[in-house]
């Protein structure tokens, strides 16, 4: 099957004329391309929809389930197929995309990279950090422009935001449109502010006070709304994402929300028992050696752990694994003494027998 954009292009401006029509029937893709195509179409032939889109852009047309994806631009969808030959300046004529770049945009994602001792990072702490991003511009409240200057039509498109390019060939006369470059599309021109340059933002430090919960861990992203960059045009600020990398600690070993810890014991403790100080994020509490520990037994500490990322009042264990120490020499006294102690259980497993 043929695969025109033309056919669109028809149903959007009832001409061809002015429009170079690509066949893109064999490019990889085609087939999605022309589906794109079509909820492109469907938004832009459509009042209500195109409403939303003048009103809310890319967003409102996602939540307003028109289908368009993350292919949210309807302009873009048929612009990525003019890509080489100069782009078509928002469909020519066709009104709503000089109004778009015109529209306040949203303001970037900055990042935040924070490094947390062990202990900070399972009861959580509160920190002050230093930020650096794009702020409103002082100077000229964020409108680009220079104070006391006022923004004139453009000479290059003549206010139109959008340039056209003719081409005669053997079949007619083609008409290109394209986005004024002197401009950017907004059909104005202005003296640029001499803090922002021109872009209405300034990039600024600032301190703010972060929140960390208890629980978190390498690899955790907390999101600080509004903190990000702010946007052109008078645009809401994007967010501040805060990436967590934890220290680790010498002795205690996290899993999850669990905390590992190795104990060592003599063999006598292992055999009679004993209460022995082992450390815990809480501090050194006892732990009771029952009688009778085999190497390699792992005794519960029940709620010494991590505290649950979202639920503090819920945490976690710490696993002791007990290392039982067996010694390499034996003075003669305490040699003859385990001998005592193995003939004796010898003689009790005989009699056991019997």
């Amino acid at each position: 099957m043929i695969m025109y954009v033309g056919i669109f292009l028809l149903q959007l401006t009832g001409s061809l004329q002015g429009v170079i029509i690509p066949d893109v029937n064999k490019e990889p893709g085609a087939e999605q391309k022309f589906k794109e195509i079509g909820n492109a179409y469907e938004v832009l032939s459509d009042d209500e929809k195109r409403s939303i889109y003048d009103k809310y852009g890319a967003a409102g047309l996602r939540g307003a389930g028109t289908g368009m994806g993350d292919y949210g631009n309807p302009f873009d969808i048929f612009e990525s197929l003019f890509e080489g030959m100069g782009g078509m300046g928002g469909m020519g004529g066709m009104g709503g995309a000089r109004a778009g770049r015109n529209r306040p945009m949203q303001g970037d994602d900055e990042s935040y990279n924070l490094v947390l001792n062990f202990k900070d990072a399972i009861f959580g702490v509160e920190k002050e950090i230093e930020i650096t991003r794009l702020e409103s511009c002082g100077t000229c409240d964020g409108s680009g422009a220079k104070p006391g200057t006022t923004p004139s039509k453009c000479n290059t498109c003549g206010g139109q935001g959008q340039v056209v390019s003719s081409a005669r060939t053997p079949l007619g006369v083609f008409q290109q449109v394209m986005t004024c470059s002197t401009c950017g599309g907004t059909g104005e021109s202005s003296t640029p502010c001499n803090t922002c340059g021109g872009d209405g933002r300034a990039r600024k430090t600032k301190r703010i006070s972060l929140k960390v919960p208890a629980g978190v861990d390498s690899g955790s992203r907390l999101r600080v709304r509004s903190e990000g960059n702010a946007g052109r045009r008078g645009g809401p600020p994007g967010d501040l994402y805060v990436f967590i990398e934890v220290v680790s600690d010498p002795v205690l070993k996290r899993d999850g929300t669990n905390i590992l810890y190795t104990c060592k014991v003599s063999y006598f403790d292992a055999i009679l028992g004993t209460t022995m100080k082992v450390p815990t994020v809480d501090g050194m509490v006892d732990l009771r050696i029952p009688a009778g520990t085999q190497p390699g037994t792992t005794l519960v500490m029940a709620k010494k752990g991590v505290p649950c990322l979202g639920k503090p009042n819920a945490r976690g264990d710490q696993l002791v694994r007990v290392q039982v120490e067996i010694p390499k020499r034996l003075s003669g006294e305490e040699k003859k003494l385990i001998e005592e102690l193995s003939n004796l259980s010898k003689l009790k497993t005989a009699n056991s027998r019997r």
